[in-house]
């Protein structure tokens, strides 16, 4: 006989193990919100900018092919601000205890599409840190440029600064919290529903029906003590009444 779930008996499974799912579910977001606001260590970000053009005299007019060399540029530039060599000279000039090694984890050197500029941005613990080692690249970048490929197509266009009262990129406390209750209310019902599939004991008499096949020819009633000793002392006191 084909098995069905009708969406009465998932709402009884439900409300069955409303605990459990609770409880996994409250579980999950304190978990993760004592780790996002005691263990996990604040990150702030730092960007810089910088410009990649041509050097034009007065007289000179605009030229597209000239855009185009410098957008080609510009994956040669991002190689160079990623390289070694600029991120050594980068601790060197920091002079702060933070390796080359360190730098190059925690930078991240894009630009946007059929864009010019090249953006340089610095995730650190320290949020004055990540400001000075984006500062000190785009520095470092400029003079390395002008020095070693003898090109002056390279402008520093916007500094990283640092507010006085900065606020970290990770962890977004809010957001964990809201994930793990999404995700620890599908665990508490994917749970609920899981146990209950492995439950095999016999209910009720639909469960007679479903699992063993037969017809139900009677159901015993439940008899409730209580309600039977009630009615003996009523029937007592009925007695007792008519013998007075």
């Amino acid at each position: 006989m084909e098995e069905t779930i009708s969406l009465k008996e998932l709402l009884e499974t439900l409300k069955k193990r409303i605990v459990l799912i609770v409880s996994i579910t409250l579980i999950a977001a304190i978990a993760s919100g004592v780790i996002s606001y005691f263990y996990l260590t604040p990150i702030y970000q730092a960007s810089t900018q910088i410009l990649v053009s041509q050097t034009k005299d007065k007289n000179s007019i605009y030229n597209p092919n000239e855009v185009q060399t410098n957008l080609q540029l510009i994956n040669t530039y991002i190689g160079i601000i990623k390289s070694p060599v600029i991120l050594e000279k980068v601790a060197e000039e920091l002079n702060s205890g933070i390796t080359a090694d360190q730098i190059s984890k925690e930078i991240t050197v894009a630009n946007e599409t059929n864009s010019q500029l090249i953006n340089i941005t610095i995730q650190d613990a320290n949020a004055q840190q990540a400001a000075d080692i984006a500062n000190t690249t785009t520095k470092v970048v400029q003079k390395e440029i002008v020095k070693n490929l003898k090109a002056d197509n390279v402008t520093i266009w916007s500094e990283a600064k640092v507010s006085d009262n900065p606020s970290p990129v990770k962890p977004r406390k809010l957001l964990n919290i809201a994930i793990a209750t999404v995700v620890g209310l599908m665990t508490g019902v994917g749970l609920s529903f899981l146990l209950e599939y492995f439950n095999n004991t016999i209910k009720n008499e639909q469960d007679v029906e479903n699992i063993l096949e037969l017809p139900i020819l009677g159901v015993i009633a439940t008899i409730d003590d209580k309600a039977i000793e009630n009615a003996q002392a009523r029937k007592a006191k009925r007695g007792e009444t008519i013998g007075s």
